[in-house]
């Protein structure tokens, strides 16, 4: 009896693809039918020296599939936000993608008809089947699960059996070199990723150390541990960035390069500042994750009548942009955004950071070093020797600085820089509060685009409704429209963490300036003359950019108001 016909296909597709001989598939061809699919695999991998991948190829065209090899994915935590792990690690199948509306699922078996339909009544996504070895989809789900959270339950009681020990001895400190402390310090940082978080906070109360962590934008107590095992966890983290563990009198600033501490596999770095409170030190930790990558403009929240104006801004020769907002208001994955679209091999574009956020392929970027003289000033004077096209300082803080930027912006560069205001027209008052000509600011500046971050209302559980008095007015006034808005879901659901919002969107005021904005720059107006000016020539306000998005189903109103007082 002859081969099965699916292994027959198989061997025809390797045949076809000159992987294996005619002469070879005749013998292969002629060998039992009773041979099951793996003892044919094993044969062609051992006899016939045919990888994985191309066996795994011949597969897909047998069955009419696309191959995957999922072996290249990453698992992160939002992989399965759409299909439950669970559910995959069951029937052995890995969500790789999604284009438009169709989720991309890789398979193990390609004779699974059934699981597509149950997945797309799960999610009301169309499921785009794609083959994979069973093998890789298993070994990701090991990879997953070395990558989850550990808790701390048991690094906090090793942590009270020492210090009950040290305690007893009459010592007042947990040393920072103890087991129990190394292993609290990375729980935490670890904990804080698979969490979603954006920043760590570790803070001395009288009586306790409390650590809390900031995710979309609202922090949460996640822990409390004795007053005596602060100072230990805080030199701990000290060590790992290279700080000076005697000083704890004065803040300090430093940099955690946190693979080297994990055997999880994280790239992450943390930008870590400490300073001196009434309790102890405090440390806060700002988790940049090197494993995420910029993502499009038109990603960001921007409305289709920003982003066009925003584009036509950084495609422009030469003139300065400036992102104004305060921290943690999405600033720099705005800027490496945009720095991401018109990075081409005939632009050269250097950046000064501090620190270093993220690193992109072509960008020749810098690293800050007060300490030696290497300040933003100091960078952008040796930037302009240096033939760029496009410049980006991190942030202009000073006279000196803003001199030079400007100077660069009427030189034939485009510089793109950030500043500290509440909007945008503010942005005009506070470079002449730094002593630069208002012709010169005129003469160079672009546009600038204040933003905020607003938390995106869950999809999955919002709670539709028609805004009555105080609300409706709002909405009318601001941008003349008023219908069917959404709520939070007071219960939230499993894929909000029951808080009844997941993740966060941009909220933008760009400012692109036009003759009548530049007359008014020279006459030195006022800045609610200036703000009045704008809106004339097209700006949407912060508060009315917010509102677009709660009209959109984006957020609600609650939110909209509470990042974004109304307009005056």
């Amino acid at each position: 009896m002859a081969l099965g016909k699916i292994q027959s296909q198989i061997v025809a597709e390797l045949t076809a693809m000159s992987r294996l001989t005619d002469e070879q598939r005749e013998k292969i061809g002629a060998l039992p039918g009773d041979m099951t699919g793996d003892a044919l695999e094993k044969m062609l991998q051992d006899e016939y020296r045919i990888t994985p991948f191309q066996l795994l190829v011949a597969k897909g065209r047998a069955f009419r599939l696309s191959p995957v090899n999922v072996a290249r994915f990453k698992v992160l935590p939002d992989t399965f936000e759409r299909i439950p792990q669970d559910f995959c690690q069951q029937n052995l199948v890995l969500p790789v993608g999604q284009v438009g509306d169709f989720l991309l699922v890789a398979f193990a078996n390609p004779f699974e008809i059934t699981l597509p339909t149950k997945i797309h009544e799960m999610t009301g996504k169309k499921v785009i089947r794609l083959l994979a070895r069973e093998k890789d989809i298993r070994d990701k789900f090991v990879k997953s699960a070395d990558q989850q959270p550990a808790g701390f339950d048991d690094v906090v009681e090793k942590i009270g059996e020492e210090y009950g020990v040290i305690a007893e001895a009459g010592s007042d400190d947990v040393t920072e070199e103890s087991g129990p402390i190394i292993q609290l310090a990375n729980r935490i940082i670890e904990d804080a990723y698979f969490a979603g978080a954006s920043d760590i906070h570790v803070e001395p109360q009288e009586k306790e150390m409390m650590v809390r962590y900031r995710v979309d934008g609202m922090c949460s107590e996640k822990l409390r541990l004795p007053a005596r095992v602060g100072p230990a966890l805080v030199a701990r983290l000290k060590i790992m960035c290279n700080l000076d563990i005697a000083e704890r009198r004065l803040p300090q600033d430093g940099r955690i390069i946190f693979k080297q501490y994990t055997k999880k596999g994280l790239d992450l770095d943390l930008r870590v500042s400490t300073a001196p409170l009434n309790h102890g030190e405090g440390v806060v930790m700002r988790i940049l994750d090197k494993q995420k990558t910029t993502l499009p403009l038109p990603m960001l929240g921007f409305t289709e009548e920003n982003l066009g104006k925003y584009r036509e801004c950084i495609r422009q020769p030469y003139g300065m942009i400036l992102h104004c907002g305060p921290t943690g208001s999405g600033k720099s994955m705005t800027l490496y955004s945009a720095l991401n679209e018109i990075n081409t091999p005939d632009i050269v574009i250097r950046t000064a950071e501090d620190p270093i956020e993220y690193t992109l392929p072509g960008l020749n970027q810098m690293q800050m070093h007060r300490q030696i003289g290497l300040t933003f000033a100091s960078a952008l004077r040796a930037f302009l020797r240096q033939d760029p096209d496009v410049i980006l300082v991190g942030e202009i803080r000073d006279k000196e600085t803003a001199d030079i930027a400007v100077e660069a912006a009427l030189t034939g560069h485009l510089l793109i820089s950030t500043l500290h205001t509440n909007d945008a027209p503010s942005t005009v008052a506070r470079l002449t509060d730094m002593g630069i000509e208002p012709f010169m600011i005129s003469s160079s500046l672009l546009c600038v685009c204040a933003q905020r971050l607003m938390r995106r209302v869950c999809k999955t559980c919002r709670v539709p409704y028609v805004p009555q008095g105080r609300e409706d007015e709002i909405l009318q006034k601001a941008i003349g429209w008023s219908g069917q808005i959404f709520k939070p879901n007071p219960k939230g659901c499993p894929k909000c963490n029951s808080t009844g919002y997941k993740g966060r969107v941009g909220i933008h005021e760009l400012m692109v300036t036009n003759e009548e904005l530049i007359e008014g720059i020279n006459k030195q107006l006022e800045t609610a003359e200036i703000k009045k000016i704008a809106v004339r020539g097209g700006m949407k306000t912060l508060h009315q950019d917010s509102l677009i998005k709660v009209r959109d189903g984006v957020t609600t109103m609650e939110e909209a108001i509470a990042t974004v007082p109304p307009d005056l």
